[in-house]
């Protein structure tokens, strides 16, 4: 039976931290399924198509990485995809006291899907998708935070 994972999350905009998770998670999975939430209530810099659009973009190369959108409970849609697994990034301590509260709820869910965490590289380890946009909208230097398609639609978005 092959591993596959989903390693959700908005993706609003993808950054470096991101990538290291997919990158890491495509060696260890089989399949790594790149899912963005689709959060009518959240207000988004970019739609759901822009953001599968720029993640296709970026993991074109990474042979096992799937890009696709969902909306509902998590663990339906790794039901759906025959996920075996969760993947998600951690950057500090103070991500673990949530991802665990999710953790637990899945399990109650479904505990056939193994929720697993790995820490991101320390460069990213304040990075947010939120820093990002914050910066780039007063044009400031993104360049070593997002890969190159991400700083250009950026850079679009704030002009």
């Amino acid at each position: 039976m092959p591993s596959i994972a989903v390693c959700p999350g908005s993706f609003d905009p993808v950054t470096l931290g991101h990538m290291d998770i997919i990158r890491r998670g495509a060696k260890v999975f089989d399949e790594v399924y790149v899912a963005v939430l689709n959060n009518s209530t959240k207000n988004s810099l970019f739609t759901v198509d822009e953001r599968i659009s720029l993640l296709r973009e970026v993991t074109k190369d990474i042979a096992n990485v799937k890009v696709d959108t969902f909306n509902g409970l998590l663990i339906d849609y790794a039901k759906r995809v025959r996920a075996n697994a969760i993947l998600r990034g951690l950057r500090a301590v103070s991500d673990f006291e949530y991802e665990m509260q999710m953790t637990s709820m899945n399990r109650v869910l479904d505990e056939q899907i193994e929720t697993f965490f790995m820490m991101t590289n320390n460069q990213y380890s304040f990075l947010s998708s939120s820093i990002v946009k914050e910066v780039a909208k007063y044009h400031g230097n993104i360049s070593e935070l997002v890969p190159p398609e991400v700083e250009e639609a950026l850079q679009r978005k704030f002009k």
